[in-house]
């Protein structure tokens, strides 16, 4: 779907004085997807044609990105992000919910999970499925531009940035035969550069150090729950790719993963169809144990899959 077009059948919704894109589309169970950095929810755009058949799917962009305010002078920060996805299921009347994110969406949903773990969430997780993204700050390896994001040339590096350097941070980071077309790019940079973008990309990237200070809070919760857990990796992502499997494998019980292994960071754009067939696969397969999957975990057995 054109950028256009995924614009113009969204919606917005006010919280806390910030406008914020959304959109709903579909019937059934509730599906909330979590995009990642630095681009919104258009890259779910490749997948959103399958999952709308089976869910009432639901899309927002983060404070910052997108099509939502990106105000200067604001503290943003994984929580905060959080009580606006909580403030979208309250808008929308979203009772309980499975969720599907990526990279900075995943550490989102790891607070929604930690928040759900006190009982202090405001919406049921029946599900959490996570795509590439720095899960464990030990494991993260951040490009040069995301260092110096977060370096003090980080106010500077933000107005510098350029479409072309984009584009190759981008290909250092897609697989080498799913590379993102000139399409693609131009719509991440015009999702990158509405309403000056830009100018706070220092401010946004300050999550890779919440990642450190709330390494307990984040990595515990996914390490106790109780919610039905998958990861879905591509393993030539240079960022969180083959070696955060093998952290996840080494800290999460039973753990469910799918392997893919010539795609990078960006496994909805890279490999849409693969994608869709290991999260409806593991939709499945909850609906055929659902007790023991909210109960003590038996029947979660955990495995290790690749997809060619």
């Amino acid at each position: 779907m054109e950028l256009s077009a995924w614009q113009q059948a969204g919606a917005y919704f006010t919280y806390q004085g910030q406008r914020y894109f959304y959109r709903v589309e579909g019937e059934g169970p509730a599906l909330l997807l979590l995009h990642g950095f630095p681009t919104a929810s258009w890259d779910w755009a490749k997948i959103w044609p399958f999952l709308v058949p089976h869910y009432r799917v639901y899309a927002l962009d983060f404070l910052g990105f997108g099509f939502s305010d990106k105000p200067r002078h604001y503290a943003y920060s994984v929580g905060r992000q959080a009580d606006a996805v909580e403030a979208l299921t309250a808008h929308l009347g979203m009772a309980k919910t499975h969720v599907l994110a990526h990279d900075y969406g995943d550490t989102v949903a790891q607070e929604l999970i930690a928040r759900s773990q006190e009982q202090s969430l405001s919406f049921g997780l029946e599900s959490v499925t996570f795509l590439n993204g720095g899960m464990f700050p030990e494991t993260h390896r951040p490009l040069l531009v995301q260092r110096l994001l977060m370096s003090p040339l980080g106010p500077w590096v933000s107005r510098l940035f350029t479409k072309d350097k984009l584009t190759k941070n981008f290909h250092r980071i897609f697989g080498p035969n799913t590379l993102p077309t000139t399409t693609e790019m131009d719509a991440f940079w015009a999702l990158l550069t509405h309403n000056e973008g830009r100018r706070i990309f220092h401010l946004l990237i300050r999550y890779m150090r919440e990642r450190q200070r709330h390494r307990a809070r984040w990595v515990g919760g996914v390490q106790t729950t109780k919610i039905p857990l998958l990861l879905i990796n591509g393993l030539h992502d240079p960022i969180s790719g083959e070696h955060m499997v093998e952290r996840y494998c080494a800290l999460v019980p039973d753990p469910q993963v799918v392997r893919l292994p010539t795609i990078g960071h960006y496994p909805q754009i890279e490999a849409p169809n693969k994608v869709v067939e290991a999260f409806l696969a593991f939709q499945r397969s909850l609906q055929v144990d659902k007790n023991a999957y909210r109960t003590s975990g038996q029947g979660k057995g955990g495995g290790i899959f690749f997809l060619y």
